[in-house]
């Protein structure tokens, strides 16, 4: 899952807080997450397995630092 997945999720007022049904205002701490880093003969790659965020609802007291962010947007 990508930064930018997750700024279109907020912006769009997808991402609904569990605790008041309403969408969540902002994230913070970002980072992806490193399945592996390669190395070699002019050849290097970074494999990246998922990302962690810590969404924050704004509207209440909820946030969660987790990497299954995407579970709360609602298409």
């Amino acid at each position: 899952m990508s930064e930018s997945r997750l700024k279109e999720a907020i912006a769009s007022k997808k991402m609904i807080c569990p605790e008041c049904k309403k969408p969540v205002e902002k994230y913070e701490k970002f980072v992806e997450t490193v399945a592996s880093v390669w190395d070699g003969a002019g050849d290097s790659g970074v494999e990246h397995e998922g990302s962690k965020a810590t969404i924050i609802c704004g509207n209440c007291d909820w946030k969660e630092r987790t990497e299954y962010w995407d579970s709360y947007i609602q298409e």
